[in-house]
């Protein structure tokens, strides 16, 4: 089930756009020159809207529009950021599907090989999705098999796979969100929460990763795991 959003102070609130925007600051050079402008033309346009005598009712209204204005630049700006940071990254397909805003049941690498590799399960209106990072080749492979697998539960609910990278072919990060936003509403709440519960049954067991074992994971000799007799 999806968890409800917890309340945030208007306090909390200020603190996370002050660090959305020294982040920004710090990502794009050309973040504070566009808050400049955003500034300064909403209120240039307000003192000669008041210098020119339509009333003193046009100053708030000014600072609304110019409130306005940065906050929109503020949004579009943090998110080219944050997208740009993630490109790469592993697991950052699943960090922005688990805060996309409405119902999206994600399970972070369902499927994954000791290359970190890995295949991320979404369950939402859509259907379900299938988001691998990775090598190309072996994300390809997971696919395939989490495809077989989910097939045994999931029904006539559509089945979606995307590999996540900037190659030809794939869905970069930056548009995954676009995308996902524009599939197809096929199931109704109801449908998910179906779904939901046969995924998790399905995968109360998780699979091991595939691949050759790091050295540091391996057990050790005979008696590593010898039981010792009591005394």
């Amino acid at each position: 089930m999806a968890k409800p959003q917890e309340k945030v102070s208007f306090v909390e609130r200020l603190k996370q756009i002050g660090q959305v925007f020294s982040f920004t600051a710090k990502q794009d050079k050309w973040f504070l020159p566009l808050v400049i402008a955003a500034v300064l033309i909403p209120v240039a346009l307000t003192v000669l809207a008041v210098l020119l005598g339509f009333g003193l009712i046009w100053i708030p209204v000014g600072v609304l529009v110019t409130l306005l204005a940065v906050l929109i630049v503020l949004n579009l700006r943090s998110n080219a950021a944050m997208m740009n940071v993630a490109e790469g990254q592993p697991g950052a397909a699943a960090s922005l599907m688990e805060n996309m805003r409405g119902d999206w049941r994600v399970r972070p690498a369902a499927s994954s090989t000791t290359q970190f590799d890995m295949v991320h399960v979404v369950i939402g209106r859509p259907g379900v999705i299938l988001l691998g990072e990775g090598n190309q080749q072996r994300v390809k492979g997971l696919l395939s098999q989490e495809r077989k697998r989910l097939s045994k539960v999931i029904g006539n609910a559509p089945l979606y796979d995307y590999v996540i990278g900037t190659e030809e072919g794939q869905l970069p990060v930056r548009k995954l969100r676009t995308t996902m936003l524009r599939l197809p509403r096929n199931l109704t709440g109801k449908d998910v929460n179906a779904l939901d519960t046969r995924l998790s049954a399905l995968m109360a067991r998780p699979q091991m990763p595939k691949g050759a074992i790091p050295k540091n994971m391996r057990p050790g000799g005979k008696g590593a795991f010898r039981q010792q007799r009591p005394r």
